[in-house]
C-alpha cells in the first residue's frame, strides 16, 4: 500500500535521538495550525472584502458559506476512508496542495465569475455566477482546511501514542490555541500590507505549497510502519491501573461497528452540540452582548480569559485522560456546556458573564481532548480515519447550523435565550446518558 512506502525516506525515524512521536506532535500541531485559512476565524477576516468584490449582501455570502460548509461535511466520512487507505503523509501532501490551490482560486474568485459571465455573454446572471463560485470556493477551503487537514494531523498524532496519548494531545492543544489566537492578526496584517488577494496568495504559498514539502519530509502515518512502538516502548499488557483503562484495543472496530455502540453517539452528540453552540455564539457575539446591555468591547474581551482557562483545562484534561475513564471527562465537559448555556440564557453583567467565561473555558479545553483521544481508545487505530471522519462530519454540519439557529432565535422570537434553551435541553439529556458511556474495549477485555 502507498501508505507504507518511503517510510525511511529521506531519513529513518528509528535514527531519531528521541522518540519520533514527539516530532510527530510538532508537525501534527503545525498541520492543525495550517488549517486556519479553512476555519471560520480565517475566512471571516476576508468577509467584507468578498462582499465588496462579489457585490453580494452579507446574508447572501453567509448563505453561500452555510451551503459550502454543509457540503464539505458530507464528504468528510469519505475522506476519512481515504486516510485509512493511503495514510497521513500522502493524503497530507495532496490536501495541502489542494488547500493552496483553493486559496489561489479564492483570491481571484470575483474575476473568474465576471470573466466567465462576459465569455458566455450571460452578464444578466452575474449574481448566480458569483454565488456559485464563492460557494464552491467555501466548500473546497472548508473541506481541505477545516476538515481533512485537521483530521489527518490529529489522527497521526494519536496513532503515535497510547498511554501518553492525552498528554501529547494536551501539549498540542496549547500551541494550537496560541496559533489560532494570533492567526487573525497575521491575516489582517497580510491584508493591510498586500491586499486581500495578495494575502490569500501568500497563505497559499505558506499553508499549501510550502507546508506540503514539510508533510512529505516529516509526516509518518504510524510507528509500526517505521519499526517503532506507540509511546516509544513495548506495552506491558499485564500491567493494570486503578481505573482498569484499556489502552490497547482488544478489537479494531469498523465505522459501522462503532456506530452500533451506545458511547459512540453520546460522544458525537456531545461534541456536535458544542460545535453548534460555540459557532452560534461566536458568529452573533456582538449582538448577543448588546441585547444583554453590554458593549462590543465587553463582548470581544470574553475571549482572553476564556482562552486562559481553556489552556489550563486542556493540559490538565489531557494528562487526566491518560489516567481516568473518558466518561468522567465527558461529564465535566457536558457540565461546562450546561453552565455556559444557562449563563447565556440569562446573560447580564456580573455573575452570568463570569460563569459564561468559566463554562466556555471548560468546554473549550476539554473539546480538543475528547475530539482526539476518544476514537482511537474506544475503537482502535485501524479504521480511525473513517470513524473520526464521520465524527468530524457531524461537527462541521452542526457548526454550519449554529449561526442560523441563534440568529433566527433573535430575529423571530426576540431573544437568543430560546436557542440557548433548545441546546440546553439536548445537552441535559446527553449528560443523563453520559454515565453509560463506557469504553467498549473494557467490556470486551472482561469477556
Amino acid at each position: 500500500m502507498i501508505k507504507h512506502r518511503y517510510n525511511h525516506f529521506p531519513f529513518s525515524p528509528t535514527k531519531s535521538p528521541v522518540f519520533y512521536g514527539w516530532f510527530i506532535v510538532l508537525w501534527g500541531t503545525l498541520g492543525v495550525i495550517m488549517s486556519v485559512p479553512g476555519q471560520t476565524m480565517g475566512v471571516s477576516t476576508f468577509t467584507d472584502h468578498l462582499i465588496g468584490a462579489l457585490k453580494l449582501s452579507r446574508n447572501e455570502l453567509s448563505t453561500a458559506y452555510l451551503i459550502g460548509t454543509i457540503a464539505s461535511s458530507l464528504m468528510l466520512t469519505k475522506a476519512g476512508k481515504w486516510y485509512d487507505r493511503i495514510g497521513a503523509r500522502w493524503l497530507g501532501v495532496g490536501i495541502s496542495l489542494a488547500l493552496g490551490t483553493t486559496l489561489i482560486l479564492l483570491s481571484q474568485v470575483d474575476r473568474i465569475a465576471i470573466g466567465l459571465g462576459k465569455l458566455l455573454a450571460i452578464t444578466d446572471f452575474q449574481f448566480y455566477l458569483s454565488f456559485f463560485f464563492i460557494t464552491a470556493g467555501f466548500f473546497l477551503v472548508r473541506f481541505s482546511g477545516q476538515g481533512v487537514l485537521t483530521m489527518l494531523s490529529r489522527n497521526m498524532m494519536m496513532k503515535w501514542f497510547s498511554r501518553r496519548r492525552g498528554f501529547a494531545n494536551g501539549i498540542s492543544s496549547v500551541f494550537t490555541s496560541l496559533g489560532f489566537a494570533i492567526a487573525p492578526l497575521v491575516f489582517d496584517y497580510f491584508i493591510e500590507s498586500f491586499s486581500w488577494r495578495g494575502a490569500w496568495i501568500i497563505l497559499a504559498m505558506i499553508t499549501g505549497f510550502g507546508f506540503s514539502m514539510l508533510v512529505f519530509l516529516f509526516f509518518r502515518d504510524n510507528p509500526e510502519d517505521c519499526g517503532l512502538k506507540p509511546d516509544g516502548e513495548p506495552v506491558n499488557t499485564q500491567e493494570k491501573n486503578p481505573q482498569h483503562i484499556a489502552y490497547e484495543p482488544v478489537k479494531q472496530f469498523s465505522l459501522k461497528e462503532a456506530q452500533h455502540t451506545f458511547p459512540f453517539w453520546v460522544f458525537v452528540i456531545a461534541l456536535s452540540m458544542q460545535s453548534l453552540a460555540i459557532t452560534g455564539f461566536t458568529f452573533n457575539i456582538v449582538s448577543i452582548f448588546e441585547s444583554a446591555g453590554m458593549d462590543k468591547t465587553t463582548a470581544l474581551s470574553v475571549f482572553l480569559p476564556t482562552s486562559a482557562i481553556s489552556v489550563f483545562i486542556s493540559l490538565t484534561g489531557g494528562w487526566l485522560s491518560d489516567h481516568i475513564k473518558l466518561k468522567y471527562l465527558l461529564m465535566v465537559f457536558l457540565a461546562g456546556q450546561i453552565i455556559s448555556l444557562l449563563s447565556l440564557s440569562v446573560l447580564s453583567p456580573g455573575l452570568p458573564y463570569l460563569f459564561l467565561i468559566i463554562g466556555n473555558g471548560i468546554v473549550g479545553g476539554l473539546f480538543s481532548v475528547l475530539a482526539a483521544v476518544v476514537w482511537p481508545r474506544f475503537y482502535g487505530r485501524e479504521h480511525l480515519g473513517a470513524i473520526s471522519g464521520f465524527a468530524m462530519s457531524a461537527l462541521v454540519f452542526f457548526s454550519a447550523l449554529g449561526p442560523l439557529l441563534f440568529s433566527a432565535s433573535y430575529t423571530r422570537l426576540g431573544s437568543y435565550a430560546w436557542a440557548a434553551f433548545l441546546c440546553l435541553s439536548i445537552v441535559g439529556a446527553t449528560f443523563a446518558t453520559s454515565f453509560k458511556a463506557e469504553n467498549p474495549q473494557e467490556k470486551l477485555s472482561r469477556q
